[in-house]
């Protein structure tokens, strides 16, 4: 699958130039799973002071992990102070899972999980989900919430559900607790998307500063 177009052209002083008349003092490097929810999602943050580059894959678990420190080390000279992979666990084997996930901590890359689907994250906007179901019981609560039908390619999103990312935190955050000890595997329904939302959001309340 086509990989979206990498980080313009590399050079010293295009991290130089200010965005928003702001220093960047940040760079995060997001590498996604899918190329149409997570990238649309993750490219609506627009964060003075912190340049996002979102790469949307194709591909999933290990080999998802396995592109990452490849891109990483491919551009190495962009100098990322924060490696996200974004995936889900799917149908995909427990042990996949749990080793992409083993890698990416072990090369110092953080890791936003979903099981089963990030559509998971967008649930938590609206309610507390603590029972285990599929893709497709996902999408039809999203179609009830949202009044309208769910898209993946949908660009408006982030700005749709922005309103309620104080609630989703608190509602994943409250759902990671459930499980000790964590096993990422078999823990469903679970998500650690929350994690770089807020480090997102977090940068963006000190930016604003």
């Amino acid at each position: 699958m086509k990989r979206s177009e990498p980080f313009s052209p590399r050079s010293k002083k295009s991290f130089q130039r200010p965005v928003n008349h702001k220093e960047v003092h940040q760079r995060i490097l997001i590498v996604c799973e899918g190329t149409k929810t997570e990238p649309q999602y993750f490219k609506q943050f627009r964060v003075p002071g912190l340049k996002i580059q979102v790469e949307g894959t194709g591909k999933n678990t290990v080999s998802l992990v396995e592109h990452a420190l490849q891109y990483r080390k491919d551009y190495e000279e962009e100098n990322y102070d924060q490696v996200w992979c974004v995936f889900d666990k799917d149908d995909f084997p427990v042990a996949d899972f749990e080793k992409a996930i083993r890698l990416a901590r072990k090369n110092k890359m953080r890791v936003a999980y979903s099981n089963q689907a990030f559509e998971l994250w967008y649930i938590l906007h609206f309610e507390y989900l603590n029972t285990s179901m599929d893709r497709k019981s996902y999408i039809k609560k999203l179609n009830d919430y949202l009044e309208t039908e769910y898209k993946k390619n949908d660009d408006h999103m982030y700005h749709r559900l922005r309103c309620k990312s104080d609630i989703a935190i608190k509602n994943a955050e409250r759902l990671m607790k459930e499980y000790h000890p964590s096993h990422p595997g078999s823990n469903d329904p679970s998500t650690t998307v929350y994690e770089l939302v807020k480090v997102l959001l977090n940068d963006s309340k000190l930016s604003s500063n």
